[in-house]
């Protein structure tokens, strides 16, 4: 399936959520809520807002789609999984992510939603973080050979040999076993070790003035 794995994903998750809930909704049940019962649930939804991709809570109220695009997609309603392969690229209005292979997992029940994802196989991963300033955004690129995603946390955890670039900088992994943490703010923990490259650009060397010189008017003695 070349490039139909987003469209038959989300038919997938709908079709699921439809028949979860006919089958837990009994005919009593199915009725219109009354008023208090619509205001618990309004109540609830505020208290609870969407977290997919460790999204902004202020725009929880807003639609997000995220895309997966891959060559092979395979589905397992069953244990509400999917696995992609093959030039496998996600968009979202948060981040962008390349890899050989990505499998996600779908909380189940009444609020479903990404659970966990995880990419192998040639991983990067560029994210965009605004500025709180209102400056134009920080992007920071992760690259390594895993990266795993936990919705409920918003933290990527990426293993084997990662690095990380932020601007100029770059933060790399000395060794396959270093672990790094990222979360949702863009704050970086490492776990094993590891070399930091921090660049400076070189200030412009201003060049001495060169004063022109006199004419022959000017140098001639009066």
């Amino acid at each position: 399936m070349t490039n139909k794995g987003a469209f038959i994903f989300l038919v997938l998750l709908g079709v699921s959520a439809l028949l979860q809930g006919q089958s837990a909704v009994s005919p009593a049940q199915s009725a219109k809520p009354g008023a208090k019962a619509q205001a618990e649930m309004r109540a609830k939804e505020k208290k609870e807002p969407s977290k997919l991709f460790g999204g902004d809570a202020s725009r929880a109220n807003e639609p997000t789609t995220t895309e997966i695009y891959a060559d092979e997609a395979f589905f397992d309603s069953n244990q509400n999984m999917g696995i992609f392969t093959g030039h496998v690229k996600v968009t979202d209005p948060r981040f962008n992510l390349q890899s050989q292979k990505l499998t996600v997992f779908i909380s189940k029940g009444e609020n479903q939603g990404l659970q966990k994802a995880i990419a192998e196989g040639d991983v990067a991963m560029v994210r965009d973080r605004p500025d709180p300033n209102g400056g134009p955004p920080t992007r920071s690129v992760g690259r390594s050979d895993k990266a795993t995603y936990v919705a409920a946390t918003g933290d990527v955890e990426l293993t084997g040999t990662p690095r990380v670039q932020e601007g100029v900088n770059t933060h790399i992994a000395t060794s396959p076993d270093t672990v790094m943490m990222v979360n949702q703010n863009g704050q970086l923990t490492t776990h094993g070790p590891s070399r930091t490259e921090i660049r400076q650009q070189p200030k412009d060397e201003q060049k001495p003035e060169t004063k022109p010189g006199a004419s022959p008017k000017a140098s001639a003695k009066p």
